[in-house]
């Protein structure tokens, strides 16, 4: 459905620092940076980039908004969250940890916001029991 998410970014460096370690922990390569100085990461089909925002504004977060990150385990989904925090990203909402029956198809959150404000879910989902 998606072919891309971007964020705006006020320090291009601090945020590349910060999801250069967020998301490599769930396995992506350093983002690179295109001529444009927007920055990419691009893991498992999908591209994350950040940008300084087109119209010379300050960036902001939405508020409301929530970009979702899906982790292959829950101690994925906490190494991630460490890794942005230790960064300069956030924590917010409730502590990591499962939400919903497990039984009944819970899911691991992990939130967080990033340098910007924007906030973050680290998502692990268990596969369906056959």
């Amino acid at each position: 459905m998606f072919s891309h998410v971007m964020l705006g970014a006020s320090n291009l460096d601090k945020s590349k620092q910060f999801y250069d370690a967020l998301l490599g922990a769930l396995g992506a390569k350093p983002g690179f940076t295109d001529p444009k100085n927007r920055t990419f990461w691009r893991h498992a089909g999908n591209t994350f980039g950040i940008t300084a925002p087109i119209n010379g504004e300050p960036a902001c977060f939405a508020n409301g908004g929530t970009i979702g990150f899906a982790a292959v385990s829950p101690e994925q989904a906490d190494a991630a969250h460490a890794a942005g925090v230790a960064a300069g990203g956030t924590t917010c909402e409730d502590p990591p940890g499962w939400r919903g029956d497990q039984a009944a198809g819970g899911m691991y959150l992990a939130y967080l916001r990033d340098p910007d404000g924007n906030k973050l879910c680290l998502l692990h989902r268990p596969p369906k029991a056959a």
